[in-house]
């Protein structure tokens, strides 16, 4: 198998907020929206936690706590249950991106659609 060497690519910084505006300790953490996307796809797939989980070569435990957004998981882990999930580490992690994509300024989306740019030249 051939392994692909990605290559860092610098990402600004999000802008200050504004006055008036929510600050960045409001938005989601990355790891409570890729556990939602995930626990979606697997319940519309009708498969259980084990189901999946034995699939992905993890415990059941260790599913349940990614999809809860107790656990950072690994890209190996990420990728994995994305597998047994049938979707490409791609399209899930743009479609985490996606949900991203309604912060509250034209700065912040930017910067999400920048990053998914990157990731998808990097696939």
């Amino acid at each position: 198998m051939r392994t692909r060497r990605l290559h860092a690519v610098p990402v600004p910084a999000a802008p200050a907020a504004e006055p008036g505006q929510e600050t960045t300790a409001d938005e989601p953490l990355w790891r409570h929206l890729l556990g939602a996307r995930l626990r979606r796809l697997r319940t519309d797939r009708g498969q259980t936690l084990t189901e999946t989980a034995e699939r992905a070569g993890i415990s059941p435990q260790y599913l349940s706590e990614i999809e809860r957004g107790v656990k950072e998981p690994s890209s190996e882990m990420i990728a994995a249950v994305a597998g047994a999930l049938g979707v490409t580490l791609l399209d899930l992690t743009v479609a985490v991106a996606r949900e991203l994509s309604g912060l509250r300024t034209t700065a912040e989306r930017q910067l999400v659609r920048n990053v998914a740019r990157v990731l998808s030249l990097a696939a």
